[in-house]
């Protein structure tokens, strides 16, 4: 179980994040969603030890996770909203990489390195091709394998779809099925309203750092009499309307 307590952050006199709160069990996916700025991923880099909470605490099994962050690390496969990655290793090297750091047997990185990029349709020449080379959907693959070559209890994400093709995105809606199914606790942070609906069990929906739903989908749509949960965020934005920003975007133009 994965718990985030009343998660709060400031920066220069400016919440960020405002007591943040939510569970994950094993078998779960939350869902989060929210606009840029939201606090969605300050919220990932609190729970990942990247960034130290004002206030509030993570606990993973009921134990607090600052207490021992290297030995909770060790239980979580995270994927960040930048793909950062080494341009002058393959993508071979550095999923072995990430093997080694994970302190896994060198046989099995090997064999779920091949297995890995297999799955998502390398070639066998792109799994030595310098990542330099590599298309931003390519490297986000690989981003995600890192993230499930050491088998982890608990799965963050953080935009993990964004550069991945329709098909791609199809696979990795696909696999947050599968990782549920297997016993995994996901957070899954994205702006793809539809990806989220279609996997999540319940969704947070995060404005200017504070959770102003939760629930399952059926649960906020009703909650906000919308038909879809497209309709429901939009609603929960306040002032929020799609159109009037289009057409003061194509106004601007004329």
């Amino acid at each position: 179980m994965l718990t985030v307590e009343r998660l709060t952050k400031w920066y220069n006199g400016i919440p960020a994040v405002r007591d943040v709160s939510f569970e994950v069990a094993p078998g779960q996916v939350l869902g989060c969603l929210g606009a840029n700025g939201s606090g969605k991923t300050t919220t990932v880099s609190m729970i990942m030890g990247l960034i130290e909470p004002d206030g509030g605490i993570v606990r993973f099994g009921g134990i607090p996770t600052a207490a021992d962050m290297i030995s909770f690390r060790r239980h979580v496969g995270y994927v960040p909203e930048q793909p950062h990655v080494y341009p002058f290793m393959t993508g071979r090297e550095f999923l072995q990489l990430i093997g080694d750091l994970r302190e896994l047997p060198a046989h099995i990185t090997s064999s779920r390195v091949d297995r890995l990029l297999a799955a998502w349709e390398f070639s066998p020449s792109e799994y030595d091709t310098p990542l330099s080379m590599y298309s931003k959907g390519m490297r986000q693959k690989v981003l995600i394998s890192a993230a499930l070559l050491p088998n982890p209890d608990v799965l963050v994400f953080d935009e993990p779809t964004s550069g991945l093709d329709a098909t791609s995105n199809l696979v990795f809606d696909a696999l947050i099925s599968e990782l549920a199914v297997a016993g995994k606790a996901i957070f899954y942070c994205s702006h793809d309203i539809h990806s989220i609906q279609r996997t999540s069990d319940r969704v947070i929906v995060l404005r200017e750092g504070k959770v102003v739903a939760s629930g399952t989908v059926d649960q906020i749509k009703a909650t906000m009499a919308s038909p879809t949960l497209e309709s429901a965020f939009a609603g929960l934005l306040a002032d929020f309307d799609a159109g009037r920003a289009a057409r003061a975007l194509l106004e601007s133009t004329r």
